[in-house]
C-alpha cells in the first residue's frame, strides 16, 4: 500500500482527502469512529451543548427585560440522543467523502513498526505512513482521580449535575463551566495557577466578570484528593461532581518503539511533518503542538502533500483561536510582543457593537469587547481579540490579513457587513 494513515480525525481525514485529490493510493485506518475527538467527544459536542445553553441564557435575559414569559424544561437525555444522531449523519458524510476519492477505510486497532503494519489479522507494507492518532484527556496523579469526569463523558452522563467542581484553569475548564452553569448547575473551578493565565488581561477580566459571572473560581489551589462527590484541596473542600479539564496527552504509544518522541511524549516532527523515520509522518494532537482542529487539518494536509512528493512546510504564524462561551471569544497573536519597547506598541479597546446578536445586550451593558494591539512604526496589527456573536469570523479574516502582512492602511479599505461585523473597522479608523 502506497500511503497508510492511522487515525481519521481532523488531521488524518483531511490528509486522506488531500492524497485522494492528488490521485494517490490511500488506506485510512480508524480505531473507533471517523471524525476523531472533535466530532465524537470534543469541540463539536461542546458547541452543540453550548447552543442549548445560549438559548437558555437568552430566555433568562429576555424574561428580565419583560419580553418573554414561560417555563422551559431541559431533557439532557434527549439532547444527547439528538447529538448522537447528528454525529451519525456527519460520520456517514465523512466516510463517503473519502470513499468517493477511492480511499479505502478500515476500522480496527493497528500495530505498526518501521516497515509494516498489521490490523484485523492482515499485514500491510507501506511507502509512506501518517500517524494521526490524536490525544486523550490528562488527569493529574491525585488519589481518587478515577472519580473525575472528562470531555469523553459529556454524552454518557444521565442528567445535569446539581453541583460541578472543575479542576483546571484553561480553555476547556472555561467552556465546560460556561455550558453547565447555563444548564443550572452550581459550578466551581479549582485551578493550580491563575485562571486563563495566557489570555490578554482585558479579555480574561471580561470573561470572568461577564461570561462566567455565575461560576466561582478559586486560584492557586493544590488538589489533595478527589472523591465521588467532592474535591479536596490544600485550602478547602468543595462538594460537586468532579470534572478534570487539565489538558491532554498525545496518543503516541503506537510509535514509541520506533520513532523519536519529545519529552512530553509527543511524536517529534520537522516543519514538513516528517518524524525521525523519513517516510513516516505525524500530524494533529499526537505531535503535541497547538491542539486545535484547524491546526490539525493544516498539519494533515501538509503531511499529505509531502507524502505525495509536493514539498511543503507548515506555517504556524498568526493562528486564530476561540473559546465557545455564552458569546464567542476569538483571538490571535502574530508573535510574542516581548521584544517591543513601550513606545513602539499601542492598543485600543472598544465595547462590542449593538449589531446582530448584541442588540438586547446594550440594556445590560454586556455587548462584548474588541481589542487590537499594533506596531506604531510599521503600522501593522500584532494581536486581535474580540468577544462578540461574530468574533470567530471577525478574528479569522483579521488574522489572515495579519498573516499576509497587510498594514492598517490596507485594512482600512476592507468593507464589512453591517450589522454583523463592523467593530474592527471602527477600531482601525480610530487609530488614525
Amino acid at each position: 500500500m502506497k500511503n497508510i494513515i492511522i487515525g481519521a480525525g481532523p488531521a488524518g481525514r483531511l490528509a486522506g482527502l488531500e492524497l485522494g485529490k492528488l490521485e494517490k493510493e490511500v488506506l485510512l485506518i480508524e480505531k473507533e469512529k471517523i471524525g476523531g475527538n472533535c466530532l465524537n467527544e470534543g469541540c463539536m459536542v461542546v458547541c452543540a451543548l453550548t447552543d442549548i445553553g445560549r438559548f437558555l441564557n437568552n430566555k433568562r435575559r429576555y424574561e428580565k427585560l419583560g419580553l418573554l414569559k414561560g417555563d422551559i424544561e431541559i431533557s439532557y437525555s434527549e439532547i444527547v440522543n439528538k447529538i448522537r444522531k447528528v454525529q451519525e449523519i456527519i460520520r456517514e458524510f465523512d466516510q463517503n467523502e473519502n470513499e468517493q476519492l477511492n480511499n479505502d477505510i478500515l476500522y480496527g486497532e493497528a500495530k505498526v513498526d518501521e516497515n509494516s503494519l498489521s490490523i484485523n489479522g492482515e499485514t500491510y507494507t507501506y511507502e509512506n505512513l501518517l500517524i494521526a492518532t490524536g490525544s486523550k484527556p490528562f488527569i493529574p496523579e491525585v488519589p481518587g482521580k478515577e472519580h473525575c469526569l472528562t470531555n469523553k463523558d459529556l454524552l454518557k452522563i444521565k442528567k445535569i449535575p446539581e453541583k460541578l467542581t472543575i479542576i483546571g484553569g484553561g480553555a476547556i475548564a472555561a467552556e465546560i463551566s460556561s455550558l453547565f452553569a447555563s444548564f443550572g448547575s452550581q459550578v466551581k473551578i479549582l485551578t493550580r495557577g491563575k485562571f486563563l493565565n495566557d489570555f490578554d488581561p482585558d479579555l480574561r477580566d471580561y470573561i470572568i466578570k461577564k461570561l462566567l459571572k455565575n461560576v466561582k473560581i478559586y486560584e492557586d489551589e493544590d488538589i489533595i484528593e478527589i472523591k465521588k462527590d467532592k474535591v479536596i484541596s490544600a485550602k478547602r473542600e468543595l462538594e460537586g461532581t468532579p470534572f478534570a479539564a487539565t489538558g491532554r496527552l498525545p496518543n503516541s504509544d503506537i510509535a514509541k518503539n520506533f520513532l523519536e518522541l519529545n519529552n512530553n511524549g509527543a511524536i517529534k516532527v520537522n516543519e514538513m511533518m516528517q518524524t525521525s523515520v523519513p517516510n513516516v509522518y505525524a500530524a494533529g494532537d499526537v505531535i503535541g503542538g497547538i491542539n486545535l482542529t484547524t491546526v490539525a487539518r493544516m498539519e494533515g494536509i501538509t503531511a499529505a502533500r509531502n507524502m505525495a512528493g509536493y514539498l511543503t512546510k507548515i506555517d504556524y504564524k498568526t493562528i486564530p483561536q476561540s473559546l465557545t462561551l455564552d458569546m464567542d471569544v476569538g483571538f490571535t497573536i502574530k508573535y510574542p510582543l516581548k521584544g517591543y519597547k513601550e513606545s513602539e506598541i499601542d492598543s485600543i479597546s472598544l465595547p462590542g457593537s449593538a449589531g446582530f446578536g448584541g442588540f438586547w445586550r446594550v440594556l445590560t451593558q454586556d455587548t462584548g469587547l474588541t481589542k487590537v494591539t499594533f506596531d506604531k512604526n510599521k503600522r501593522k496589527l500584532e494581536s486581535v481579540s474580540a468577544i462578540s456573536p461574530s468574533s470567530c469570523s471577525d478574528v479569522a479574516y483579521m488574522s489572515y490579513l495579519m498573516r499576509i502582512g497587510e498594514n492598517m492602511d490596507d485594512i482600512d479599505e476592507f468593507i464589512e457587513i453591517h450589522p454583523s461585523t463592523d467593530v474592527f473597522h471602527k477600531i482601525i479608523k480610530d487609530m488614525y
